[in-house]
């Protein structure tokens, strides 16, 4: 009852009410942006040609909402913002400056989200480009136009430059879009623009799927589904809510004629401290090869194909991809030597561990075997459900990185709507009594 009681509070609350609609305003205009074609293609073909074929077109097709078998003008999605978000971050760490920018606090993050944006105009050119150069090279017969028709009625330049700035054009929108739900908005705006892309798929996948086996659907096979299903979603819950809590001792302080006696706290690590970002940045990463193939580089057109198939090759690929980017997000996003310092400066340590190197060396260790059992988790939960969806012949929407990204999204939507009940004086979604979603300090 409490949970019911809680969704009821949040129409009392109007800032919150008002960031709620917006939000939701803010996915509609993004699925009614899916549904407008690009000019000069035939998207009736291309919906045939990706519903045939799996791997990368499967994958981008996914994250774009459907826009890329409908040819939209939002066709490459969030992507580009996302993979120009990495560019920036891997720059973090060879270039003096971007780190610089970075130790600026709020002058240098905005810098930095204005180069991103920056980035994700070249890249958005880039690879509407070489989506143009691919559509045009669907209409042979190698790439499923000789079965279903010509996805380009007039190749040429003209196409070329259309498709380049509609392409662009919609990609900016994507980015201002989510943007403005993150500052006016409940949520991360561009996980929910992923997140309303997957969802958006499963209606449609089901369907698929029942008319594909119409008079033979499997009791058993349905079964076997649902299990993996939860059994997915309640990992998900368990691993995104798990952390190791290291306890901190404060020192006694005097402040003014008051003497404040020696405090508790606890320093709280997560399992993933990347959560579903890996698998949003590998998965980005394996739309390249596609994009590159497409300007004739030697070496990415057997790759593309290699990864395109969808088999054990690209499963490993991706399981690996997500491993490394959880190592490398949980060293970009969290510093031990910050933290050590920041304890030191609040005169407060870690029992048995003295302040400063040996705290961060302690921190540090403790968080790389965190680090460990979370990408374990993050490539498990991304491949296994993903190989059983395909042995089932289930549509590809059930797969173990959508179902990842979406828990994920929900609860740190849940999070913040709980954040801001609380800080009006009303009780969470999860009620008073119950574990709070959101309920771990940072020291």
């Amino acid at each position: 009852m409490s949970v019911f009681q809680g969704f009821s509070n949040i129409g009392k609350v109007p800032e919150l009410r008002q960031r709620i609609l917006f939000t939701l305003g803010v996915v509609a205009i993004y699925r009614i942006g899916v549904f407008i074609t690009t000019p000069g293609v035939d998207r009736s073909v291309m919906r045939s040609i990706v519903k045939s074929q799996g791997g990368l077109l499967g994958f981008f097709n996914l994250f774009s909402g459907g826009a890329l078998q409908n040819l939209s003008i939002f066709a490459l999605g969030i992507m580009p913002y996302v993979s120009a978000s990495i560019i920036f971050q891997l720059l973090g760490l060879v270039s003096k400056q971007v780190e610089e920018m970075r130790k600026e606090g709020e002058a240098g993050r905005r810098k930095i989200e204005q180069w991103t944006r920056y980035g994700t105009i070249l890249l958005s050119i880039f690879q509407s480009f070489g989506v143009a150069m691919m559509l045009e090279g669907m209409n042979n017969a190698d790439m499923g136009g000789g079965r279903f028709g010509d996805v380009v009625a007039d190749p040429g330049w003209g196409f070329r430059l259309m498709t380049v700035i509609t392409l662009t054009t919609g990609t900016g929108l994507i980015m201002w879009l989510g943007e403005q739900a993150t500052e006016r908005g409940i949520g991360n705006g561009t996980s929910i623009i992923i997140f309303a892309s997957i969802v958006s798929g499963i209606p449609s996948g089901v369907m698929s799927y029942w008319q594909g086996h119409a008079g033979d659907v499997q009791p058993l096979t349905i079964t076997i589904l649902l299990a993996m299903l939860l059994l997915s979603i309640a990992c998900v819950v368990f691993f995104e809510r798990a952390h190791r809590r290291i306890p901190i001792q404060y020192s006694r302080r005097q402040v003014g004629r008051h003497v404040y006696g020696a405090q508790r706290a606890h320093l709280p690590l997560k399992v993933n401290m990347a959560s579903m970002i890996p698998a949003i940045f590998a998965s980005s990463l394996l739309m390249f090869p596609a994009t590159l193939a497409s300007f004739n580089i030697p070496g990415m057109q057997t790759m593309s194909s290699v990864l395109n198939r969808g088999d054990w090759v690209f499963q490993l690929f991706f399981a690996a991809l997500c491993i490394f980017f959880s190592f490398f997000y949980t060293a970009v996003t969290f510093q031990p030597v910050d933290v050590a310092e920041n304890l030191k400066k609040q005169q407060a340590n870690i029992p048995g561990i003295r302040p400063g190197k040996q705290t961060a060396e302690y921190i540090d260790r403790v968080l790389t075997r965190l680090t460990v059992a979370g990408s374990i988790y993050v490539a498990t939960i991304c491949v296994v459900p993903s190989i059983v969806a395909l042995s089932l012949r289930v549509p590809f929407q059930f797969g173990g990185t959508s179902l990842m990204i979406v828990v994920g999204v929900a609860l740190e939507t849940v999070n913040q709507i709980e954040a801001h009940l609380i800080t009006r004086s009303y009780e969470g979604l999860t009620g008073p009594r119950m574990t709070r979603l959101s309920g771990r300090r940072t020291t």
